[in-house]
């Protein structure tokens, strides 16, 4: 059984096609009626109404079949002369069945005026006056359904080129992400490495911290956004495992706007950030450092501010590192001219690196994994 809304665009189609060809029957018959009253003839509307609806509702019984043979015998990659072939064949046959219908329409209306005409001499009659422009109407309608089926096939492949887009653009997404993850975890193990003969305790504990983080990513894998409480708690987590390399010598701070909690950010969006700022601001120094994360919410747009106490942009050609490039790469895939990231040296020094994407609350449980927490 058809769908509701399936039945009644069928019977919306069937409505326009036959209020055109009745739209033309009223338009032709218009036409003569004027155009013999402006000649003085004798004219009847209900005379020039009969013949003309018998005209063109003849041709909306057979368009039925032109258009059937063209669905049927079309072929762009065949060869052409083929097709036209057929339409010689078929146009000379339709021009003549449409020829019959005015013709029984002609002998009807003779027999009941009794007008005497035989049947052989009003269908010559028709014939000399239709068949030409019969050839003609023939024509037409084989064009307008090319025309529907060039605008059918330009809106297919406009449908499949950006079905094909969306797949690329997911899976260059799901590569960027998928080069995050390892990048991450070579830099921790390598920091575990470097703990392992100094302080084999903290190495341990970085393990420990390191499992739970792997335990949150494998979660929210499929992910490539999540609310911007699930991001910061996978960062929290990251920032242990510095902290126990790190000591004393990292200090964060945070200043999270509650209205921004529930807004939808790219999956390990702020991870890469703080990592270069801890990278660049706080591991080359024996001194203390200080990294501050903000977010705030204006006017639809989210923003994300990481700071840090380090030197700063020292004017020699900037580099982004991995996870910035890709962190990048995928705020322009994602929001496009929506989103920026910006680095800019602080007024009191340090880096600043600011994240501007469109406010979105976060994705629903259908839409990604949500982590739960493994403190």
């Amino acid at each position: 059984m058809l769908p509701v809304s399936r039945f009644s665009n069928r019977w919306v189609r069937w409505g326009v096609v036959l209020g055109f060809w009745t739209w033309l029957a009223f338009f032709f018959a218009t036409k003569d009626y004027f155009g013999r009253r402006s000649m003085d003839m004798e004219v009847n509307w209900t005379k020039a109404l009969w013949w003309k609806a018998m005209e063109w509702y003849g041709w909306a019984v057979l368009s039925l079949i032109v258009f059937w043979v063209c669905r049927t015998f079309y072929d762009p990659e065949k060869k052409w002369w083929r097709y036209i072939g057929i339409h010689v064949v078929l146009g000379t046959i339709i021009s003549l069945a449409h020829v019959g219908i005015c013709a029984t329409g002609a002998i009807i209306e003779g027999t009941l005026k009794e007008t005497g005409h035989t049947w052989t001499h009003l269908t010559q009659i028709v014939f000399f006056n239709h068949f030409h422009f019969d050839w003609f109407v023939y024509a037409a309608i084989v064009s307008v359904w090319h025309a529907m089926d060039s605008y059918r096939r330009f809106r297919d492949r406009e449908v499949q080129a950006i079905a094909l887009e969306a797949r690329l653009a997911r899976s260059q997404l799901q590569m960027l992400k998928t080069q995050l993850q390892p990048h991450f975890l070579f830099n921790t193990l390598h920091g575990i490495s470097a703990l392992n003969h100094e302080d084999p305790k903290g190495a341990n504990r970085m393990l420990a911290r390191l499992s739970s983080l792997l335990r949150l990513t494998l979660e929210q894998d499929s992910a490539q956004e999540v609310s911007l409480e699930a991001e910061l708690e996978f960062l929290g987590h990251y920032l242990e495992i510095e902290k126990v390399r790190l000591g004393d010598r990292l200090t964060v701070k945070m200043d999270i706007a509650p209205d921004t909690l529930e807004a939808s950010v790219p999956n390990l969006l702020l991870q890469p950030i703080v990592e270069n700022a801890i990278r660049h601001a706080i591991s080359p120094y024996a001194a203390p450092g200080h990294i501050w994360i903000t977010s705030s919410r204006e006017k639809g747009v989210l923003s994300l501010i990481v700071r840090d106490s380090g030197p700063g942009l020292t004017g020699q050609p900037l580099r982004l590192g991995v996870g910035l490039t890709n962190t990048q790469e995928r705020l322009r895939q994602l929001y496009g001219e929506k989103s920026a990231l910006d680095l800019a040296n602080s007024e009191s020094g340090g880096l600043t690196v600011t994240v501007s994407l469109p406010f979105r609350p976060k994705p629903t449980a259908s839409d990604i994994a949500v982590p739960h927490a493994h403190r």
